[in-house]
């Protein structure tokens, strides 16, 4: 009896170390994934949506990596369909009908020599990549796909993974249309097709097997991680498996054990029963609330002030900041859909654009992406645009155009590089000067006239309101002369733009009129004379 009672003791004691080993485990994968593996002191992302592979190892060895940019978000590089229709609209990159690596953007033998040019330069590719689902019930079959392979949506096959009827959730979901009918209920979110799009049996190992060697191929050929599309509509438990089965990043240019960096589109803006937070032990979640309240406030609406950001970041309801992907906006809610709606700035708003990117850019709290996106034909139809579904700049023939690079730096041919604009490319490098230092110095006028240091590296100043600013403040910076790198920059022993004056006290007056081109001031510890 007493043996038994020690063994059984014993039982106990291993069950428990054992559950100890996994939580561990399974803890320390969710922070891997957390990891951007940022080289080189830099710190945002930016999507060059729907760029050429070949456009994007030339941005990275002449502006990204120069500027301190520590990585690129590219659309997804997976076969997709082909749709007929005029300018080839953007969302069939969302719609695979495989996992060979042939897109619109370019082949297999394009997108390494991209991701090798880049990690040469220490700027490194996440992937967004879509394996929620395969095309749309209705895409027909053939060849119309960018490898040219055949598929046939009506009877679910998909020779060149291969998937078939059986790997998919048709006989899972439980409404009448196979579609998600309400939001409300987490097993239709989950389990049926989202507009349409074939929703893959996940729970299914062949299913996991063949998604995770898609992306074990990504992280041979150097990337660092993944933008996972879609996540609300997959179990955390399926995603979990499926980030289990992942190969550590690849040592020629990452620390040998590194984890891909992994980061989840899940809309959450409250008042639906799936939630962020459900994927937060699994990597990075993308903010959809900081865009969303950023545009409200920079517009002004609803009694919104920019005072009122003092506490920004967890303060507001946002996620942990060790969870949270940031961003101003992105290839959806800059179109009116995905989260957020009319109150999202983008470039068609540039003044408040630079200002709420800018803001961004200098606040301690998440992960940053800044969005690069190209022009469209709007057509606003009671609040809706009628053309966001145009596709990239394109030739006659389908294909995407290269994007010129004019003497000014600016892009041409359509394409709008918000990266590129003077005011952004220069906040890009202060996040990096400032990195580690913490949110300091703040000031307000109790209206839309704010400013903060980030310790004594750096201090920006915010003129929001309809009248001048003209104010002397507490900097936390060495005493001396700075160059503003937001109406210009330093180069070499003079400034191009408005110098700050910083007193032997960290005191410095700063003077912004609300009619200004860019109502904003920022300084940092390398832009000093």
């Amino acid at each position: 009896m007493g043996k038994c009672l020690c063994f059984f003791r014993a039982g106990i004691h291993n069950l428990k170390s054992m559950k100890l080993f996994i939580l561990v485990a399974l803890f320390g994968l969710g922070l891997a994934q957390h990891n951007s593996h940022f080289r080189h002191g830099r710190t945002a992302i930016v999507h060059l949506f729907e760029w050429r592979w070949a456009d994007i190892a030339a941005e990275c060895e002449r502006f990204l990596g120069p500027n301190g940019f520590g990585g690129v978000q590219i659309s997804p590089p997976s076969e997709h369909i082909v749709l007929d229709h005029p300018w080839r609209p953007w969302y069939q990159r969302y719609q695979p009908i495989g996992f060979k690596l042939c897109s619109r953007s370019g082949n297999e033998n394009e997108l390494r020599d991209m991701i090798t040019r880049c990690n040469n330069v220490g700027v490194n590719i996440y992937v967004d990549v879509v394996i929620n689902h395969m095309c749309g019930s209705g895409g027909g079959e053939g060849t119309h796909s960018s490898c040219g392979s055949w598929f046939s949506a009506s009877k679910r096959d998909f020779p060149s993974v291969p998937f078939s009827k059986v790997d998919f959730n048709d006989n899972k979901c439980r409404t009448g249309s196979g579609e998600i009918e309400n939001y409300g209920d987490v097993n239709q979110v989950r389990d049926c097709r989202l507009v349409g799009l074939l929703d893959l049996a996940l729970e299914k190992d062949y299913v996991r097997g063949k998604v995770a060697d898609y992306l074990n191929k990504l992280v041979d050929l150097g990337v660092a991680g993944f933008r996972v599309d879609a996540c609300k509509h997959m179990w955390p438990g399926d995603l979990s498996a499926i980030y289990g089965l992942l190969k550590n990043l690849n040592t020629t240019w990452f620390p040998g054990g590194s984890k891909p960096f992994i980061f989840q589109e899940v809309i959450d803006l409250g008042g639906e029963p799936i939630t962020s937070r459900e994927y937060f032990h699994l990597g990075r979640v993308t903010e959809f609330k900081y865009g969303a309240k950023l545009g409200t406030v920079f517009r002004k609406w609803n009694g919104e002030k920019l005072s009122y950001t003092r506490n920004w970041g967890e303060g507001w309801g946002f996620m942990p900041n060790g969870d949270a992907l940031v961003f101003v906006d992105n290839h959806d809610n800059q179109r009116g859909h995905g989260a957020g709606g009319a109150a999202i700035v983008t470039f068609w708003d540039s003044r408040l654009h630079k200002m709420a990117v800018s803001y961004m850019l200098a606040h301690p709290y998440g992960v940053t992406r800044v969005m690069s996106s190209f022009r469209w034909n709007r057509h606003i139809v009671n609040g809706k645009d009628e053309n966001d579904w145009i596709g990239p700049p394109s030739h006659a023939d389908g294909s995407t155009k290269s994007v010129p690079i004019n003497a000014d730096q600016t892009c041409g041919d359509g394409w709008v590089c918000e990266h590129r604009w003077r005011q952004i490319k220069n906040m890009v490098i202060f996040r990096n000067v400032v990195n580690g230092q913490p949110h300091s110095n703040w000031w307000d006028n109790q209206s839309n006239q704010v400013a903060f240091g980030r310790g004594n590296r750096g201090f920006i100043v915010f003129n929001n309101d309809d009248w001048d600013l003209d104010v002397t403040l507490k900097t936390g910076m060495p005493g001396g002369t700075y160059c503003d790198i937001i109406s210009g920059q330093k180069n070499e022993s003079r400034c191009t733009g408005k110098q700050i004056n910083v007193g032997g006290d960290g005191q410095a007056h700063f003077k912004i009129s609300n009619r200004d081109e860019d109502p904003f001031v920022a300084i940092h510890a390398d832009s000093k004379l």
